[in-house]
């Protein structure tokens, strides 16, 4: 049975009450706030981590981090690709309520949406609460001059605007003669490295610093994104002509890659260790969305760009060794919860006129609350993707075609239990058109993308099959829809 109810009024005042978070002032009258470190893997896959399943390498550091916090298995992205995502955790609302986030991705300068700077978002609301705010990583949140990380609520930026850049010389484009997306604050900037490694550089001197007030570090990493490069590829990377990289890579390099971000993990933790703040630093690693041509997403299908299990079921770990208990929890959470999260565990609260969409997740994390059903909401343009997961069942409609999952007994999505419970599909199909009403249109200028046949040999049909004789020849192919 659906919980959730969809009215203005109840949902002002269901939301509002996470303004008031009961969790939040008990929790900080004796202690002091928590410095919080925030990793945002980009396009890591569910079980690319070895605490997750990957076989093929150790992730020690996360694995560290997960055998002294709290691991979650039940954990969604907000969207299956990156901007629509970070919409959602920076605002804590579903992606769809801003022009932006309905963008599957953002794409370049050349788009003129984002994140608008008069937006409450996470940092924002942190400063608010007293704390210093900085971003090293990528934004993808909109382009100069109207968006930018520092117009959003972060004191202090390192990185990259765009979706991708490569790893070495940090074009966006062409790896040689493509545009540089590499900044201090709104400056464009030179610098030679890995960027993974860059980028924990960056982190390790910031957490060295002497602050005078509880922190908020934004790591968002590009890794394991393409370009498919390891740390010891530069030579390499000269000979990549298209960022997206669809003839290159291999499983060993996005192994490389995936190591390489563990590594700078382990620096990060390294420093707060060595800083003595890493008893009450709250860390949260997590991706943007479910992992791409190389990962590895057991046991789920569907990868990134499809609202299959395996394009939106996350890692999640959360370490804070004063508050937290290490151990496993099955929890359903999703992206826009860190922002209720988070505040509630910094004495802070959300803005009453831009109620979160998400829950606090903070009683999970103090052992307060049981488990919880929860009702939650997809939409992809491309392919017209639609979900809902109510308590354990999923429905998921891909273009005319219904399903209906049971992910307790069934998550790899494979019995199709549509036939047999033809009023569960409808009342979940119902839902899903009533919370639509609640979200901006998708229209034609909307821009989406997924893995078309002529890139990925295992999605050979870009549209749904047609009769035989209407098949295009085999010098084509159906085109994406725009």
């Amino acid at each position: 049975m659906l919980k959730d109810t969809f009215s203005r009024r109840s949902f002002v005042a269901g939301a509002g009450s996470l303004a008031v978070s009961p969790y939040a002032s008990p929790l900080l009258a004796a202690e002091a706030k928590p410095n919080i470190v925030f990793i945002l893997a980009d396009d890591l896959g569910y079980a690319d981590l070895s605490v997750y399943g990957r076989r093929e390498y150790e992730t020690r550091n996360i694995d560290g981090l997960a055998r002294q916090g709290m691991r979650f298995t039940q954990a969604y992205s907000n969207s299956s690709v990156c901007s629509p995502t970070r919409f959602a955790l920076i605002t804590g609302r579903y992606q769809y309520r801003l022009r932006g986030g309905l963008e599957e991705p953002i794409r370049g300068p050349s788009d003129a949406v984002g994140l608008p700077p008069s937006h409450p978002t996470l940092p924002s609301l942190l400063k608010r609460a007293g704390y210093a705010t900085a971003l090293f990583g990528k934004w993808h949140l909109g382009f100069l001059p109207d968006y930018s990380p520092l117009k959003s609520g972060y004191d202090e930026f390192f990185g990259n605007f765009g979706g991708a850049v490569d790893y070495f010389s940090h074009r966006s484009d062409n790896a040689q003669s493509g545009s540089k997306d590499l900044y201090e604050g709104e400056v464009p900037v030179e610098k030679t490295g890995y960027y993974t490694q860059l980028l924990a550089d960056r982190a390790v001197e910031y957490l060295g610093r002497k602050h005078q007030e509880p922190f908020f570090l934004s790591m968002h990493f590009t890794a394991p994104h393409w370009p498919w490069e390891g740390p010891k590829d530069e030579h390499a990377s000269k000979k990549v002509r298209d960022i997206q990289h669809p003839d290159g890579g291999s499983l060993a390099t996005y192994a490389e890659m995936v190591l390489a971000l563990d590594a700078a993990v382990g620096r990060i933790l390294a420093e707060l260790k060595a800083r003595g703040n890493d008893q009450n630093t709250l860390v949260i690693l997590t991706s943007d969305n479910g992992g791409e041509r190389f990962s590895d997403n057991w046991p789920f299908s569907g990868q990134k760009a499809e609202l299959l299990e395996g394009g939106i079921r996350v890692p999640a770990i959360v370490r804070w060794p004063a508050r937290v208990k290490p151990r496993v929890t099955d929890q359903v959470a999703i992206t826009m919860d860190w922002l209720p999260t988070l505040l509630a565990s910094a004495g802070g609260s959300v803005d009453p006129n831009y109620p979160s969409d998400g829950d606090s997740l903070l009683p999970t994390l103090l052992n307060q609350r049981e488990p919880y059903d929860r009702t939650l909401y997809w939409r992809y343009k491309w392919q017209s993707q639609r979900a809902v997961r109510s308590g354990n069942f999923k429905y998921l409609r891909i273009n005319s075609n219904e399903f209906l999952f049971d992910l307790s007994n069934d998550a790899r999505e494979r019995a199709n239990l549509a036939a047999a419970n033809p009023g569960k599909v409808k009342e979940l199909g119902a839902a899903w058109d009533l919370w639509n009403t609640q979200m901006i249109p998708i229209t034609d200028d909307v821009f989406s993308g997924g893995p078309g046949s002529s890139r990925q040999a295992d999605h050979y049909f870009a549209s749904p099959p047609v009769a035989p004789s209407a098949r295009p020849s085999a010098t084509t192919e159906p085109s994406l829809p725009k």
